[in-house]
C-alpha cells in the first residue's frame, strides 16, 4: 500500500514578518493528529477524510453547504474536527448510504447528533437549498424511526449516485452508493437488515437485483467498474450465506441438492435460492461452481435428495445431457433447472423449469415439505 501525503492548507491573512504579532499565536500545541493539549483531541481534514473514506473536498462541501464543519473553526486557522463534529459526519454518511439525499442526510445528522452551535442555524435558506444532484429543493427530510435509524417519508431523489435506479427505494439507492464507494461493510449490513425485515426473495427482487443490473449496465457503458461488480457479488454472497448459517433447523428428511452445471461460473442467484429455502426450514446441500461432473454425480448419489436443482446462466453450459450423468431417477428425486441458460422446449418431460426466484422457492418447498 502506498503512503499518501497531504499538503498542509495555507493559513490565510497571517503576517509572518513580525514574530511578536498576536495574530501569529498558534494557540495550544497540537500533536501530529491535531490533538490539543488543553482540549479534546481534534483531527485534521485529511485525517477525518481518511477515517470516513471520502475526499477532503467532500468535507469542505459539507461544511460550506450544510454547516457540518468544525464547530470551533476560526478564519486563519487549520480546520480541526472534534469528537462531536466527527459524530455528525458519521451520521451523515450513514444516512447517505441508506439512500438519503445530501440535504436529508445533513438534517438527519443535525437531529441525532449533538446540536450545532448557533453560528450554524437551521435556517429557512438551508431548508430550501438545492441538493448536490441539482434536482431542486427537498420538501421533506428524514425522520427518526426506532433506534436512530433514518426513515425517508417523502421528497427523495430517484436513482443512486452514479447508477440508473429510477424509482428505486431508499434502501436500494443506499446499496448502490455503498457499492460504488466499495464499502463492503455497509453493503453487507444493508442486505442483512433488508433480509431480516423483508425476507430473502423481496431483498433479491426489490433491492439486490436492481443494483446488480445497474452496476452491470454502468460497466457496459463506461468500460470500467469491474471492481464494483465483484465486490457487490462477493458481499451479497456473504450476506446470503449468513442467512443460511443462522437459519433454523430443517424439517425435511431428504435434502435438496443445489448446484451449478459443470463449467458455469455464475452462482449468486443459486445462493439466494439456498438462503430463501433455509429461511423456510428446507434443508439443502449447496455446491459451488467448481464442482466437476463426477463430483456432482457423487453428491447426488450420496445425499439421496428429494429434489435436485441445476443452475445455468449461460446457454452454452445448459445441456440436458448433464441430467443424464447424475442418478436422479435412481434416487427418485424431482429434477428442476433454473437460470436464464435453459430453454423449456429442450428439456425432458420429467424436468421442470423454475423461471423466477419466488417461484423456485415455492415449488421446491412444496415438493419436499408436502
Amino acid at each position: 500500500m502506498s503512503r499518501v501525503t497531504t499538503r498542509p492548507e495555507p493559513v490565510q491573512g497571517r503576517d509572518t514578518s513580525n514574530p511578536s504579532n498576536p495574530s501569529d499565536d498558534p494557540g495550544p500545541v497540537e500533536g501530529p493528529d491535531g490533538a490539543a493539549s488543553d482540549d479534546q483531541p481534534r483531527l485534521s481534514v485529511a485525517a477525518v477524510a481518511r477515517r470516513l473514506g471520502v475526499a477532503p473536498a467532500t468535507l469542505r462541501t459539507w461544511d460550506r453547504r450544510y454547516g457540518l464543519g468544525p464547530s470551533d473553526h476560526t478564519s486563519g486557522r487549520h480546520r480541526r474536527y472534534g469528537p462531536d463534529d466527527i459524530a455528525r459526519l458519521e451520521q451523515m454518511q450513514r444516512a447517505l448510504l441508506r439512500g438519503a439525499s445530501p440535504m436529508e442526510a445533513a438534517r438527519y445528522a443535525r437531529t441525532v447528533a449533538a446540536p450545532l452551535p448557533q453560528r450554524y442555524p437551521d435556517s429557512a435558506e438551508q431548508q430550501t437549498q438545492p441538493d448536490e444532484s441539482g434536482d431542486g429543493p427537498m420538501m421533506l427530510s428524514g425522520v427518526l424511526d426506532g433506534a436512530g435509524d433514518i426513515k425517508l417519508v417523502g421528497g427523495s431523489n430517484t436513482g443512486g449516485r452514479g447508477l440508473k435506479l429510477t424509482g428505486a427505494g431508499s434502501r436500494t439507492r443506499g446499496l448502490g452508493r455503498a457499492a460504488l464507494a466499495l464499502d463492503s461493510w455497509s453493503v453487507q449490513r444493508l442486505l442483512i437488515e433488508s433480509m431480516d425485515s423483508d425476507g430473502v426473495v423481496e431483498t433479491w427482487q426489490g433491492m439486490l437485483q436492481p443494483v446488480l443490473r445497474a452496476v452491470s449496465e454502468r460497466r457496459q457503458r463506461s468500460g470500467s467498474g469491474i471492481e464494483v461488480l465483484q465486490l457487490l457479488v462477493d458481499c451479497a454472497s456473504t450476506a446470503l450465506r449468513s442467512v443460511i448459517a443462522n437459519a433454523p433447523a430443517p424439517v425435511n428428511p431428504r435434502p435438496v441438492v443445489l448446484a451449478p452445471v459443470p463449467g458455469e461460473a455464475q452462482e449468486l442467484e443459486l445462493v439466494a435460492l439456498a438462503a430463501a429455502l433455509a429461511a423456510n426450514r428446507v434443508g439443502h446441500r449447496l455446491f459451488g461452481a467448481a464442482l466437476p461432473r463426477e463430483g456432482l454425480a457423487a453428491a447426488v448419489r450420496r445425499s439421496a435428495p428429494a429434489a435436485v436443482v441445476l443452475w445455468a446462466d449461460q446457454s452454452y453450459y445448459a445441456s440436458p445431457r448433464v441430467l443424464d450423468d447424475i442418478p436422479i431417477t435412481r434416487q427418485r428425486a424431482r429434477a428442476f433447472v433454473a437460470g436464464g441458460g435453459w430453454a423449456q422446449q429442450a428439456l425432458p418431460a420429467h424436468v421442470e423449469l423454475l423461471d423466477s426466484l419466488d417461484a423456485a422457492v415455492a415449488r421446491v418447498s412444496e415438493t419436499v415439505l408436502s
